[in-house]
């Protein structure tokens, strides 16, 4: 029903396909009245061209053209587009006039590339907007009640990208004046195709036997809380229960080959940036200094895997280290230098260090004060199932949580930050790890925090 991975693959596949035959009317615009060698010209421009797009859909990919919730926005669509292409071609000038192994000449082409693989892939991405308005959307009905339904339903209704529409929508809660004979003989009289149920509400066990019988009217069935998942990236905590912990976190253990992989990436990719990273640390160090003449870092407590206490460091960015407590915070301010080590997450860097040691990863939860977490595992329900992995530098939540909690303890947007995590959890991997990280580099280049 909805538009997921198979979309994103279909897209992908029609830039790829698109970008190959841009190449190809760029030779012929080039060539084609001079009965050029066709074969040898193509095959001179492939392997250099055929880099180029690699970094071209990686480009893409970060700028979030394969995302589903800016992918069909029509709004939203030319200035991503615009982006993406305007770094690719920078990207693509640098590639070859300052890479002598993919030096092509004349240079002319890659310009004439430039202009007619931007051209095709605007009017192909404007193609995949408009395709869902092709047909007739399907007619769905909805069961189910609070505010994940409600959600659900202003979602999918307000947005012409999904292919189906939700005719109306049964509260469990007040369907007090609705019978089940009335609810089925209004599925049948509506043409109802596809009936999203509300799997985990016990006020739907009793309409179960009569939706069976819909099966023989063709009428496809889908779990409510799979379409949020779909729609909305993280798990509703109002469904979470121990079963399905037990259905879903249990086999960590089985995840070996990609804790294994797991492991390498953050041994590689830190111990890489750390070297990098070393001669900011004198000037980091000089500027520090000449703020407030503290010290360069500090050393903070937060629970890591299997809610054992680590030490993480960190540059400096406060006047102090109140360490969650109280008394101090109200006086503790951030530093003018600190400012913006926050703002360019530079502050974080010191932290490779965890990484390099083990007790943090890459990619995971951030790690949280003890203090807040004595308070979270009492407000917040499960919230400790979050440490059954490493935490990370950065994370799900951190991506896609507009409003998470700062400072103080917050036991509401905490719970929603949970969600995310939760997510995570789920469905963690090596290729979501990648696109996290991704999407992390553009959240970080943006400058608009992670």
């Amino acid at each position: 029903m909805l538009r997921n991975r198979a979309e994103t693959l279909s897209l992908f596949f029609g830039d790829v396909l698109i970008l190959y035959f841009a190449l190809f009317l760029t030779l012929l615009i080039r060539y084609g009245s001079s009965g050029f060698d066709f074969k040898r010209m193509f095959f001179l421009h492939i392997v250099p061209f055929s880099v180029l797009f690699l970094i071209w859909t990686i480009v893409f990919f970060i700028a979030g053209l394969y995302e589903k919730h800016t992918l069909f926005l029509q709004k939203e669509l030319p200035q991503l587009l615009s982006r993406s292409l305007t770094a690719n071609v920078i990207i693509a000038v640098l590639f070859f006039y300052f890479i002598p192994a993919f030096k092509i000449t004349p240079r002319i082409n890659l310009f004439i590339c430039l202009f007619v693989a931007s051209t095709l892939l605007f009017f192909w991405r404007r193609y995949s907007l408009q395709r869902p308005r092709l047909g007739e959307r399907e007619h769905a009905v909805i069961i189910g009640s609070g505010g994940e339904m409600e959600k659900i339903v202003r979602e999918i209704n307000h947005n012409p990208r999904y292919r189906v529409k939700f005719d109306f929508a049964i509260d469990t809660a007040t369907r007090q004046e609705m019978s089940s004979e009335d609810i089925i003989n209004r599925i049948l009289e509506e043409k109802i195709t596809l009936v999203v149920v509300d799997m985990h509400n016990s006020k739907t066990v009793d309409l179960l036997p009569h939706l069976y019988d819909l099966l023989f009217n063709k009428v496809q069935f889908v779990d409510m809380y799979k379409i949020y998942e779909n729609i909305f990236d993280r798990i509703p905590v109002s469904i979470i229960q121990y079963n399905w912990f037990l259905e879903h976190i249990s086999p960590v253990s089985l995840r070996s080959a990609y804790d294994f992989l797991k492991r390498i990436m953050d041994s590689v990719v830190s111990l890489a940036l750390s070297i990098l990273s070393l001669p900011l640390y004198p000037l980091i160090y000089a500027v520090i200094k000449l703020d407030d003449g503290g010290p360069l870092f500090v050393f903070q407590e937060r629970v890591g895997l299997g809610n054992k206490i680590i030490q993480t460091i960190k540059f400096r960015t406060m006047a102090l280290d109140d360490a969650g407590r109280e008394d101090l915070k109200r006086d503790n301010k951030t530093t003018r230098i600190g400012a913006f080590l926050r703002r360019t997450r530079i502050d974080e860097l010191p932290q490779l260090l965890n990484v390099l040691k083990g007790e943090m990863s890459l990619i995971g939860p951030r790690p949280e004060l003890p203090a807040l977490v004595k308070v979270y595992e009492r407000e917040v329900p499960h919230y400790n199932i979050r440490h059954l992995i490493k935490p990370g530098l950065s994370g799900w939540a951190q991506l896609y949580h507009k409003t998470p909690p700062k400072v103080d303890a917050n036991s509401f947007e905490t719970e929603v930050k949970l969600s995310y995590d939760l997510y995570y959890l789920k469905n963690r991997s090596f290729w979501l790890d990648i696109k996290i990280a991704l999407k992390t580099i553009k959240v970080l280049l943006s400058r608009s925090g992670v």
